[in-house]
């Protein structure tokens, strides 16, 4: 069976079917063990963790120091570790506890190319450094060290029967390392899965998102010398412009939400050569996946067309490929419920000052600082962005929140994210999501019905016959995409 139309059609049956979630026991109060507590102690840890992700910034399945260093925390608190997984170096999976429910922590840790910034509040460039943390994902890996790390504290100190998880995930940007991971049943045996993003408001918002995939269109020429003896050339670069050419055309007949964009990897190397490979790298997204694979189709003929048109040739090779979110209300309203318990963020007067410092960069962009300090209200609302969580929301209910960790009206994947990203703000904002997660966590191992209820949720959404369906096919991970 495909997946449902749309995930929002899905979402909204679930919330009509099922209401609202079963009230929060509070059952870390009564254990005598706080786990907001333990997360509060550990402050160092997370700063110390994002702030050298941060400084390493690797890319996407190279992430080689970043998963060490993970991997050497959990290992020293006890973790057993399998690293490794899924044919991918890097990826890892961290367990302790026995009996009981499986509750996964998912952990990121991959950069974004061709953008660094330091923390200082304007733009400035650090040399030679070709890669930056945009997306906080050295604030996720840390934040989701430090809840993994609390909630086994508490089930040690508790002698609660489960097991809490980490698992280490490489290659979110661009890369699929969860979809291969879910693909191999890595989480089949998990009850429930939480994570969490950086971001520049606080919000447990039941936020699905767009399947996606993605492709680099490879076309090939014959050079030549561009005056000499033009009419012997091929034009790769032809092939790859008439290709971008007809893809804009395409975007006036998408559907409103679905989104295309590219970039020239390759182009030639000199003007008086005529360039015999061209590379241009395509997304494509859609909130159905079928969508993807509508829109996916045109773009195919396109470059096909292309390479017709200009007397050259062309192949592509898929990167990666998303499913959208599954949202579970369930846990989502649960999760809601534990972020206002922690709060927003409260910024020092040293950390205002720069906030006010950077926020006029942002221009219209910019939101009250305030927004900082709130909690977002509770919504179902399609996000705009992809993530290969959402392959794993679709092999076990999956909950998630997002914390302030930027400043208000920041955008994802500019210099000013990564700037807050390595900044004592950033670090503010992985300690609220390492207190939610850590508290949702006790709550699903202590909350027999509301398991129960985010399972039955989770199995009508999906449907009697649903079977997984991988956007990116049956490829092996791309560990040199990056290169």
């Amino acid at each position: 069976m495909k997946l449902p139309t749309t995930p929002l059609a899905a979402t909204a049956f679930a919330a009509l079917a099922f209401g609202s979630a079963p009230l929060a026991a509070d059952n870390h109060a009564q254990s005598g063990v706080d786990p907001v507590a333990l997360v509060t102690a550990d402050a160092d840890r997370t700063a110390r963790v994002a702030k050298q992700l941060w400084d390493y910034a690797e890319l996407g399945y190279l992430e080689t120091r970043s998963t060490d260093l993970l991997q050497g925390e959990l290992s020293a608190e006890g973790f057993k570790i399998k690293s490794g997984i899924s044919e991918i170096p890097t990826a890892f999976v961290a367990e302790w506890g026995e009996g009981g429910p499986v509750i996964a922590i998912l952990a990121e840790m991959d950069a974004l190319p061709g953008i660094n910034q330091s923390a200082a509040a304007i733009r400035d460039q650090i040399a030679e450094k070709h890669a930056g943390h945009a997306c906080g994902h050295n604030l996720f890996g840390a934040g989701s060290l430090t809840a993994a790390i609390a909630v086994k504290k508490w089930l040690e100190e508790t002698g609660t029967p489960g097991r809490i998880r980490l698992y280490g995930t490489p290659a979110e940007e661009g890369g699929s390392g969860k979809v291969y991971m879910t693909r191999e049943g890595m989480f089949d045996d998990v009850d429930i899965a939480i994570h969490w993003h950086p971001d520049d408001e606080n919000s447990a918002a039941a936020r699905t998102s767009l399947a996606n995939r993605s492709a680099k269109f490879r076309f090939i020429g014959i050079s030549a010398h561009a005056a000499g003896a033009p009419e012997r050339g091929r034009s790769a670069l032809d092939g790859a412009e008439a290709m971008n050419m007809m893809a804009n055309m395409l975007h006036e007949h998408m559907p409103q939400d679905a989104r295309m964009h590219y970039v020239i990897t390759s182009g030639g190397n000199a003007p008086n050569v005529v360039p015999d490979f061209a590379e241009v790298f395509y997304y494509v997204r859609h909130p159905d996946p079928d969508g993807v694979e509508e829109i996916w189709t045109r773009l195919e003929q396109a470059a096909r067309g292309a390479a017709m048109g200009t007397g050259t040739e062309v192949d592509w090779e898929v990167i990666h490929g998303n499913n959208p979110l599954l949202v579970n209300e369930t846990l989502a309203k649960m999760m809601d419920a534990k972020l206002r318990s922690v709060g927003g963020i409260e910024y020092s007067d040293e950390e205002l000052e720069w906030a006010e410092q950077l926020q006029a960069s942002l221009g219209d962009a910019a939101e009250p600082l305030s927004e900082a300090g709130e909690i977002q209200p509770y919504e179902m609302k399609l996000g705009y962005g992809s993530t290969d969580v959402g392959d794993v929301s679709w092999a076990t209910p999956t909950v998630g929140l997002r914390t302030a960790t930027w400043v208000p009206g920041t955008s994802a994947h500019s210099w000013q994210a990564v700037a807050a990203s390595g900044h004592s703000i950033g670090f503010k904002g992985a300690q609220k999501a390492a207190k939610a997660m850590s508290l949702m966590a006790v709550e699903l191992f202590t909350n027999p019905e509301l398991r129960n209820a985010a399972r039955t949720e989770f199995e009508a959404a999906r449907g009697e016959d649903y079977e997984y369906r991988s956007l990116l096919g049956d490829r092996d991970p791309p560990l040199d995409y990056r290169k």
